[in-house]
């Protein structure tokens, strides 16, 4: 593999787009990515797109339409919450294996319109908050509870950081800060995630211009390198007869990540990662290897993982208020590492980064772990 660089990134404002449709959130996201890395449709060779819901629609081909038909191929992609940083993974290696110069990655959903989140009429399991994934996270941090001593207070402290985090961030869906008392008191989803450790559904889309280092050369705007691109499904275990292991697949995700790029969780300067239950970050503290197993509520506790502290954790927000559109998501972690990476971070920068990390990990199962280094 030859090295492979990002000189284009971009991300719409994730919330609700009730008036257009998944390919032209995905167009728009595509165009802002090209200008971004001074490029026109005619420079790219390659596109990958990823989305979940439309999975059998052509949602690449139908970007594509609107942005203008080269005849290159176009790769649809589905794999989970880790839809879209897949889709980014194939352009990887697409230019990695020098089969093309230039590839481009877009991560686009629509959850937000009727019928897309469930039939007519109300879910009991989803009133009943035992639905399968806030279920699963649900389970997973009352499992850490119990074998650490981690309290609810500490889940909370999650949503708190991540609430703050997410009023710096323009293109977050949500930009409120909200209390500790807030959010232990809201309502409760999935014992121990209440209302706000919960992420948000909507809409949005991002994209990734990745090219050569010959490429790389001739562009205008800042690269940041690619020092791993990895993906990962969950081995067989006894715990499958009974609940989805969270953890594993991310764990070897993050082993293989490491060695791959030649750097260790110490020399991180910032991690966007899959906080799609407050329950599910806290969990990834240690699944990243960020802190040691048992110490996240202590990390939480001592500020290691908000803005300014050791390791800075989804200062974009994370999904919690930034939002969670399935196919976006993974891209959008992307921007986010690279806009820091760049110091174009704005009010949320994290001064000096040179080294960060994107993850997403989707049930069902798959897991991505991507390192950016400046």
């Amino acid at each position: 593999m030859r090295d492979v660089y990002v000189v284009g990134v971009s991300m719409i404002k994730f919330g609700r787009y009730p008036d257009t449709d998944v390919a032209a959130l995905g167009a728009q996201a595509a165009l802002l990515a090209l200008k971004d890395a001074g490029m026109s449709i005619k420079d790219v060779q390659m596109l990958a797109s990823g989305n979940l819901f439309q999975a059998n629609a052509t949602v690449g081909q139908r970007i594509m339409q609107q942005i203008g038909q080269t005849g290159i191929p176009v790769i649809n992609v589905t794999n989970a919450c880790a839809t879209g940083s897949t889709a980014f993974r194939e352009a990887y290696f697409a230019v990695g294996s020098g089969e093309v110069e230039v590839a481009m990655a877009v991560g686009s959903e629509q959850m937000g319109k009727a019928g897309l989140l469930g039939g007519a009429g109300e879910s009991v399991e989803g009133i009943l908050g035992s639905g399968l994934m806030p279920a699963i996270f649900g389970y997973a941090g009352l499992e850490h509870m119990r074998t650490y001593g981690t309290t609810m207070e500490h889940f909370a402290k999650v949503s708190v950081k991540n609430h703050k985090h997410s009023a710096k961030n323009p293109l977050s869906q949500y930009q409120n800060e909200v209390s500790l008392d807030e959010v232990l008191n809201a309502r409760m989803v999935a014992y121990p995630n209440t209302l706000y450790m919960c992420c948000p559904t909507g809409d949005g889309a991002a994209a990734a211009i990745l090219v050569s280092e010959a490429v790389m050369k001739k562009s205008g705007s800042k690269p940041v390198k690619i020092a791993a691109s990895v993906l990962t499904s969950d081995p067989w275990t006894a715990r499958d007869l009974t609940l989805p292991d969270v953890n594993t697949l991310t764990r070897n995700a993050a082993k293989i990540a490491y060695e791959k790029a030649g750097v260790g969780p110490e020399d991180l300067d910032l991690v966007e990662c899959h906080d799609c239950f407050a329950t599910a970050e806290l969990l990834h503290y240690e699944n990243l290897g960020l802190c040691k197993d048992g110490e996240a509520g202590r990390g939480l506790d001592e500020g290691w993982f908000g803005w300014g502290g050791r390791t800075p954790v989804n200062v974009s927000g994370g999904l919690l208020s930034k939002g969670h559109p399935l196919g976006a998501t993974g891209i959008a972690n992307i921007f986010e590492v690279t806009t820091h990476l760049r110091g174009q971070a704005g009010a949320r920068q994290v001064e000096n980064a040179k080294v960060g990390l994107a993850h997403v990990i989707g049930l069902g199962s798959a897991c991505t772990i991507n390192i950016l280094t400046a």
